[in-house]
């Protein structure tokens, strides 16, 4: 499969995720002219940015690499223009969360030995 598939089925499948453990999904792949957030979600009375990776293999050196300063700052400046257009959120409590999922080969996995959600992964004022 191609990285980008990958990608796109890791984000529907942590969307599923989500749902299921009570979030509501308001909006997918939200660009700005800075960067992208794959997820955004409401859980209870905050809103929730979410990054999600796709990778083969994840370990807290992949979180180090694949969400270094650079990469959230681009997930907190678009979380900034999408609360800048969508004003009804802007009283709620912000959250950033990655979503880890590791490709299922053979068995099927248990959701939470497939899914590592680090929830406040990282914070910044908006």
């Amino acid at each position: 499969m191609n990285p980008s598939r990958a990608g796109r089925d890791g984000e529907s499948q942590a969307a599923a995720y989500l749902e299921a453990s009570g979030l509501k999904i308001i909006a997918r792949n939200v660009r700005s002219q800075i960067g992208e957030v794959d997820l955004v979600a409401l859980d209870g009375e905050i809103i929730v940015f979410i990054e999600v990776k796709t990778w083969s293999v994840y370990t807290f050196d992949s979180l180090s690499h694949g969400m270094n300063s650079k990469k959230q700052r681009r997930i907190i400046e678009t979380a900034k223009y999408f609360l800048s257009v969508h004003r009804e959120y802007n009283s709620m409590a912000v959250r950033f969360d990655v979503i880890f999922i590791s490709p299922v080969t053979g068995a099927p996995m248990a959701a939470s030995e497939k899914f590592t959600h680090l929830k406040a992964a990282f914070m910044e004022c908006v």
